[in-house]
């Protein structure tokens, strides 16, 4: 399959609400030749990151909108587009390879129309969208609910959080303390020509100067180093494990933090790794095997207490809760897409939920540390506020360290362009039980 079209349908069901580039990209990129595979990733993910700015001169250059049956062809326009301010594809070829791909969507009537449109952009797209910059929506490519959302929350930070949204991701390690040190493993990177540095707040997180396959890394097979970014690190220094604890993963997938806990403290009396989706347990188990590792895995709810939990407390929970994932943009770009203005207060609604189940299961005296990969107060500091409000015997504990910046409860680290993800850490205690029949 030509890669503009492989592209060009991973994202029309994106456009049309019914799924995530995650979950579309795989499909087609088995039909795609193997050399092809890169390019179709880079069309997919390039045009989602820019999609407000290519929609808006989308906009400018149609006569009418298209039907929502026609989100293929939309999708090729977007493509075409992409390829014609952002890579380095020649014009000539980037018009007719992506009109060229009409022909297998079997609407011959888009074929002059796409013809004409990307002829066009090709002549008067700069001027265009230089008309267009007014627009914060289109100079800084977010959805407007998000562009208004990021300004009244961080009105010093908003343009710098879209910058970095926009930008490629670094790559960043985590290596395995058991095997090996951060020191050791950037002299090892040193000694195959991979350019690294160490990461300024995890102890164990190195940056790459440029991404590369982990095929290349010394050691990825036999567990030595995993790729997690330096934000989501922090956790494991964060809950404070000790030898003989008992610890709780909820939302484990895909098991990131879940290994870096395990790989912390060896000598945990156990620890159980949950999540919703069987599935994405496939992938923690995964990981697990790698890194030879154990822990132990269960499917389900973490609201359903009654359900999975045996009754015996936790000394350590981790509650990386279902968020927006507004942190990690540059990493999903579809959320640009996906994400609607209407999804925030739900999923606070959870989040909460989640907290106030997984609360009874928790020793007296234990901690429970609450984490999104969020940049928005409604899923952090104000959930973190109204659990405490409504939780007596719950308190608030100082996050050690000097990432992010002080809220009002917890801390926020917003993405950095050459740095870490946008995500939120609270720390709670449980210094006395629930009164009898709340924590049931």
């Amino acid at each position: 399959m030509n890669p503009r079209l492989a592209a060009a349908r991973a994202l029309s069901v994106v456009l049309s609400g019914k799924a995530s580039l995650g979950s579309s990209l795989p499909e087609v990129l088995g039909k795609v030749d193997a050399r092809d595979r890169g390019l179709t990733q880079d069309l997919a993910f390039g045009t989602a990151r820019w999609y407000p700015r290519l929609a808006g001169l989308a906009d400018k250059l149609l006569q009418k909108p298209f039907k929502a049956a026609d989100r293929d062809v939309e999708a090729l326009l977007l493509v075409g587009l992409y390829q014609l301010f952002y890579t380095r594809v020649p014009a000539h070829a980037a018009i007719g390879e992506t009109v060229g791909c009409v022909d297998k969507l079997k609407k011959p009537w888009a074929k002059g129309l796409l013809n004409a449109v990307l002829r066009r952009a090709q002549r008067e797209g700069e001027a265009l969208l230089a008309e267009l910059e007014h627009d914060p929506v289109i100079r800084v490519a977010h959805p407007r609910w998000l562009q208004k959302a990021l300004k009244a929350h961080w009105p010093e930070h908003w343009e710098a959080i879209c910058a970095a949204n926009n930008a490629h991701p670094p790559m960043m390690l985590r290596v395995n303390r058991r095997q090996v040190s951060r020191d050791g493993y950037l002299a090892e990177l040193q000694g195959a020509g991979i350019e690294a540095h160490p990461c300024e707040f995890s102890e164990d997180s190195i940056r790459l100067a440029a991404p590369c396959d982990v095929h290349q890394l010394p050691g990825f097979a036999e567990g030595r180093v995993s790729v997690q970014d330096e934000a989501a690190q922090l956790a494991a220094s964060l809950l404070d494990l000790a030898p003989g604890q008992r610890v709780l993963d909820a939302c484990c997938a895909p098991g990131g933090k879940t290994c870096h806990l395990l790989e912390r403290e060896p000598q945990l009396a156990g620890l159980v790794a949950l999540d919703l989706e069987p599935k994405r347990l496939l992938r923690v188990r995964e990981n697990l095997e790698r890194l030879h590792l154990h822990a132990e895995l269960v499917a389900d709810d973490a609201r359903a207490t009654e359900r999975w939990w045996d009754g015996k407390p936790f000394q350590r929970i981790l509650l990386d809760a279902p968020c927006s994932a507004t942190g990690v943009i540059r990493r999903h770009p579809d959320i640009k897409l996906t994400r609607q203005a209407d999804d925030i207060a739900p999923l606070a609604a959870l989040q909460g939920e989640m907290l106030d189940a997984l609360w009874p299961t928790l020793e007296v005296g234990g901690v429970l540390l609450y984490a999104t990969c969020s940049v928005l107060p409604t899923e952090n500091r104000e959930v973190i506020a109204a659990f405490l409000e409504r939780t007596p015997g719950a308190r608030e504990l100082d996050l050690a360290g000097g990432f992010g910046l002080p809220q009002t409860h917890g801390r926020q680290l917003l993405p950095q362009e050459s740095g870490h993800d946008g995500f939120y850490y609270a720390k709670l205690i449980k210094i006395a039980a629930q009164p009898r029949g709340r924590d049931a």
